[in-house]
């Protein structure tokens, strides 16, 4: 059986999760918040994707990251999926320390997740996706965000963009 970036990433979050829910302190020291980060905690901006705010969270995102990465790192390969990851994942939390209140804190996938939409709904026919149904998707969640609260839409949208740039940039060359 193939190793894949995906499963791999499906194991380490869903571990993580298993301590963030025995350990004393551990979502402490990985969760997001703008005075970790000015502060120098630069390692938040990545650890925030370890932790979740409970198992529907996890399973929503979880899913979500199957349903969405399988496609998206079969048709760039390991390399390349790594790098839109890593991009919509840190723009997404660039983007929620920039723009949340500084006592809102952040945790979760999501922003990463978010990137693998933006891409999917630049390649998603190439690489065997329905396009039109990610936008709905998408969509949908950003409402879901604004009317339940709670939801840190701006870790949303920044790696929905991230995702994209990354992806249009990654086209090119492919």
């Amino acid at each position: 059986m193939r190793r894949t970036i995906t499963g791999s990433l499906l194991l380490i979050i869903a571990v993580s999760y298993l301590l963030q829910i025995t350990t004393v302190g551990y979502e402490d020291r990985l969760l997001l918040n703008r005075f970790y980060v000015e502060n120098g905690e630069y390692y938040r901006l990545f650890t925030v994707a370890l932790l979740h705010g409970g198992l529907w969270h996890l399973a929503f995102n979880l899913l979500a990251l199957y349903a969405l990465g399988t496609p998206i790192e079969n048709y760039f390969g390991k390399r390349k999926y790594l790098l839109i990851l890593f991009v919509s994942l840190i723009c997404g939390s660039t983007l929620s320390v920039l723009l949340n209140p500084a006592y809102v804190y952040s945790i979760g996938a999501s922003g990463m997740i978010f990137g693998l939409f933006g891409a999917l709904a630049l390649v998603g026919e190439k690489a065997g996706v329905e396009w039109r149904s990610i936008l709905i998707i998408v969509g949908l969640n950003f409402a879901i965000g604004f009317v339940l609260g709670g939801v840190d839409w701006r870790g949303h949208l920044g790696g929905l963009i991230g995702g994209a740039l990354i992806t249009l940039a990654l086209n090119r060359s492919k």
